[in-house]
């Protein structure tokens, strides 16, 4: 592994890892309670920017481009995982955005920000799935180190979590409220302390030296 992709990869944990950060204390009520509406989803827009530069880092160690005919199958699902995460963490950047824009401007209609969060979630499930597939053949990938069983793991809990906190924040029409506003925190807390603990796995897989870590063991984990 080449120091440029040693310090792009160290780079991409630590915009996950950052990105959780924001949206795990976003979702804390105390901090809500504290800081104001403003200020709560102001902290999820950045957390999603964070979130949008990592993602945009990993495709492209992935190689930017799609694959071609003769990719083995584990780069192939490696770069469609980092593709689908990062069109959703372009739909989580839409869906704060909007949801800022509504607490900011009193004529915006709730849940506007809710489709592209929900579909967000869909494509971050998605992209953890790939990820796993990539895993299963992680010998052949571009770089060993890039998928490991916890990390892909973590992110897909994480993602079935942000997945949960999108139904329960939903707007239900009648009433203005939302399917859950206990579920649509809590899923995104624990969501974004599985992606901040599989950021921070992901960085400790690099010594401070630049060379990767030891292989993991047989059972996959590193």
């Amino acid at each position: 592994m080449t120091p440029d992709r040693i310090i792009r990869l160290r780079r991409e944990a630590w915009g996950f890892a950052v990105g959780s950060i924001f949206f795990a204390v976003g979702a804390v009520p105390f901090y809500a309670e504290a800081v104001g509406p403003v200020w709560t989803n102001a902290t999820f827009a950045v957390g999603a920017v964070f979130f949008t530069l990592a993602a945009f880092i990993q495709l492209a160690l992935s190689g930017r481009r799609p694959p071609r005919r003769g990719t083995n199958p584990a780069d192939r699902a490696d770069w469609y995982a980092a593709a689908v995460q990062l069109l959703g963490t372009l739909l989580f950047n839409v869906s704060t955005i909007n949801a800022l824009i509504t607490v900011v401007n009193t004529d915006a209609r709730v849940g506007d920000g809710w489709r592209p969060d929900a579909l967000g979630s869909i494509a971050f499930l998605v992209a953890s799935a790939l990820a796993i597939v990539a895993t299963k053949d992680r010998h052949t990938l571009w770089d060993r180190h890039a998928r490991t069983w916890h990390g892909t793991w973590l992110n897909m809990i994480g993602s079935v979590f942000f997945g949960i906190s999108a139904v329960g924040a939903y707007v239900i029409p009648d009433s203005g409220d939302l399917v859950s506003l206990f579920w649509a925190n809590l899923g995104t807390f624990l969501g974004a302390l599985c992606f901040l603990t599989a950021a921070l796995l992901s960085r400790r897989s690099i010594h401070v030296d630049g060379t990767p870590a030891a292989a993991p063991t047989a059972s996959g984990a590193s």
